[in-house]
């Protein structure tokens, strides 16, 4: 699994979005930021655009997304979103730990 690719498909979709008319992505210091242009879109419908179209991005994939606000200027709004793999045990090792998969 490429997470460039899922970045790629999730940034394609939003920019898509209607009212949304700029989108681009960037890794400062190994954080990756979300840059989003919007033209009269408000800021309950954007933050719900950008989990319903991250969740069609990680569809078919054990994976989860994160975003948190950073800053907003009058029509551009700095997200700090990532995808990640949840910390949770994704087989059995035998072992019978107490967190098994097996118990979920």
């Amino acid at each position: 699994m490429d997470i460039n690719l899922i970045w790629e498909d999730f940034v394609q979709r939003l920019s898509k979005t209607e009212g949304i008319t700029g989108v681009r992505w960037k890794k400062i210091a190994g954080i990756p930021f979300l840059y989003i242009s919007v033209d009269g879109l408000e800021k309950e419908r954007l933050h719900y655009e950008i989990r319903k179209n991250a969740g069609r991005a990680m569809r078919g994939k054990r994976l989860h997304a994160e975003t948190v606000p950073v800053r907003q200027n009058q029509d551009e709004y700095v997200f700090r979103h990532r995808f990640y793999v949840p910390q949770e045990k994704m087989f059995c090792c035998g072992n019978l730990c107490p967190d098994c998969i097996r118990f979920k």
